[in-house]
């Protein structure tokens, strides 16, 4: 697509739905691309489907109307989803998805096949939200779309300092600026603040953590009883990835935790000498080169031994070279 105009011609009705267990940029791309729509065309009836996710988008307008639940017997026109990287990763609108006249998926993942009728996904990019600008019209983009669209791009290069970082990701983000938000309000609230409980999880995942094949591979887990314990669900525990990534030496991090008896969900981070979307992708899963994510089944060792089998053997490749 050159712009999301193109795919509107004749629509009545627009259904839009993100990945399960939103972060930033699949809650901004959602968002922004909603209020782009209420805002610009207000002709199409715009429904967005997201599971729930933490308080700290509260800021972004209209974020209440969101629907968390797919209740309502409906045929959208067209329905886009957004930073969604393989169909069984839609959350909650999945039989909207199917019955829809037409589908668009809007990604940056690298490890996104092509799942609907239009695909316009740019592996190349920092975030889905970056992506979902260069089909807007700028002069159409009111404040509450770029406070979302901001909310992405901040949260998927981990506030640019990731390698996916490029000129434009900046010049994107110094045009969103200009819309006067408060840019450094979203960026301490939305990425860096954490809940006292949630320091504590951290706190533990850190000192129980693993550091394996010769310090290059370091692993944090939580059992679904010490998450009880705490009472904490998965979207608490953004962030807990990055840091184990921060630890010198390492190459590769992985944070895993229990959703179920022995079922995991899996995030995966690099520093550049691993592509974790391979592994990702091997094991069921999908991302970027140096974050990805899956979910196994399995003891936590079984998990782990999975996992580093892999990362064993990129590195021994990389030392081949």
């Amino acid at each position: 697509m050159r712009n999301i105009e193109e795919v509107l011609e004749n629509v009545k009705t627009v259904g839009i739905g993100g990945h399960v267990r939103p972060d930033g940029d699949c809650v901004g791309s959602c968002m922004a691309l909603y209020l782009y729509l209420r805002e610009n065309f207000p002709r199409i009836h715009t429904d967005v489907y997201l599971d729930k996710m933490q308080p700290v988008f509260s800021y972004i307008d209209r974020i209440d109307e969101i629907k968390h639940e797919a209740g309502e017997e409906i045929s959208y026109d067209l329905f886009i989803t957004c930073d969604v990287s393989a169909r069984h990763r839609l959350a909650i609108a999945g039989e909207y998805f199917d019955a829809a006249a037409r589908t668009v998926c809007i990604d940056h993942h690298v490890s996104n096949a092509g799942f609907a009728e239009v695909n316009h996904v740019r592996g190349e990019v920092s975030s889905a939200c970056e992506v979902l600008y260069s089909l807007l019209d700028p002069e159409k983009i009111s404040r509450s779309v770029a406070t979302a669209l901001y909310t992405g791009i901040v949260h998927d290069t981990g506030v640019f300092q990731y390698s996916s970082t490029t000129p434009d990701t900046m010049r994107i983000a110094g045009e969103l600026m200009k819309f006067g938000f408060d840019f450094s309000r979203i960026i301490e609230e939305s990425f860096y603040e954490k809940t006292y409980v949630q320091n504590q999880v951290m706190g533990r995942v850190l000192t129980e953590s693993l550091l394996l094949l010769d310090g290059k591979c370091i692993v944090g887990y939580l059992k679904k009883r010490d998450m009880d314990f705490y009472g904490v669900e998965g979207t608490d525990l953004d962030g807990v990835v990055s840091q184990l990534r921060l630890t010198a030496g390492v190459e590769v991090a992985i944070f895993l935790y229990e959703l179920k008896p022995q079922y995991f969900k899996v995030s995966l981070r690099s520093n550049g000498k691993v592509d974790v979307s391979r592994i990702a992708v091997y094991l069921g899963g999908g991302g970027h080169v140096k974050a990805a994510g899956c979910e196994l089944n399995g003891s936590v060792h079984d998990v782990i031994n999975n996992i580093t089998e892999q990362v064993v053997l990129q590195l021994q490749a990389g030392g081949e070279e």
